[in-house]
């Protein structure tokens, strides 16, 4: 009954959602076939009275997606990355097209293009997935949809101090640490033998790159957790990167904090077809699909 009455609300909420205006296509112009993908897709928003725009710089501007109903990513999951600032800026929700290897959080072609005419009429899914906000020692703080990551430039181990609401956690000595939200558990964190989590958990996690012990493992925090990190060992060997890219330019940005951010949130449209599991048991080959 409680199921046929969720059923039921979403689909009245579906019909009250409003037909796209605009839509802005970022298009990674490096991978074959892209370009051309947004010109047909381009071809379909006019027939359904959508106004669109193609962008082929990415990161795009942070303003670049202010009065866009939808942001529409054809490349990979990295493509899709660069466009987090200006979508959580202009609130917008974003829709990947998957032309990379994985592509965790993106449609493929054949599905974006059975499915668009009804994302056009409003009616598609939203995931509200959670971000990370970084903040430097002098109070400049950027967010992140799947990880800070800090490690050394040179062949020698960091020596970090991990403090999680003022607590001591660990001193690390490692090649660095990942700190991942849910949806970037699939990434870097994966591959340094992180936990794979529900992206919608409102979790923290922390793994050490090539920790110097067997002992260290990953941990994962609450939602309400404040994480500090210290550094112990030469400053200038040491960078932090988001999301694959450079977070800070200086060396002074010791100690850094890290939680999940309270009030921005990145709204990804996901496929109704698939379950988020589903597509890490096909994209890992954990076993036979059904």
């Amino acid at each position: 009954m409680a199921a046929t009455i969720y059923w039921i609300l979403n689909l009245l909420l579906a019909n009250l959602m409003s037909p796209l205006k605009n839509i802005t296509f970022v298009v990674n112009k490096d991978k074959t076939g892209a370009l051309d993908l947004a010109y047909q897709l381009e071809t379909e928003c006019h027939r359904y009275g959508c106004k669109p725009q193609i962008l082929t710089i990415h990161p795009v501007p942070e303003d670049a997606l202010s009065g866009s109903d939808l942001c529409c990513v054809i490349g990979g999951d990295g493509t899709l990355l660069s466009v987090t600032q200006a979508a959580v800026k202009a609130r917008v929700p974003t829709l990947g097209i998957n032309l990379g290897k994985l592509g965790f959080m993106a449609f493929n072609t054949h599905d974006a293009k059975a499915l668009l005419p009804d994302i056009l009429k409003g009616h598609f899914e939203v995931s509200e997935r959670h971000l990370l906000e970084c903040t430097c020692a002098n109070g400049f703080a950027k967010i992140a949809l799947n990880d800070v990551v800090i490690k050394t430039r040179s062949t020698r181990l960091a020596r970090l101090q991990v403090y999680a609401n003022e607590k001591l956690v660990n001193e690390y000595n490692a090649d660095g640490l990942i700190f991942a939200t849910p949806t970037g558990s699939t990434a870097y964190n994966l591959s340094a033998g992180g936990p794979l989590v529900d992206p919608t958990a409102p979790v923290l996690t922390m793994t050490p790159i090539c920790p110097h012990t067997l002992s260290n493992r990953s941990v994962i925090f609450s939602e309400n957790t404040v994480i500090r990190v210290e550094a112990c060992n030469d400053l200038e060997d040491l960078y932090i990167s988001r999301d694959g890219t450079t977070c800070f330019e200086s060396s002074g940005n010791f100690p850094l904090t890290i939680k999940i951010a309270s009030k921005e949130i990145f709204k990804l449209v996901t496929n109704p077809k698939y379950s988020h599991f589903h597509l890490v048991n096909k994209k890992l080959g954990w076993g036979r699909e059904n």
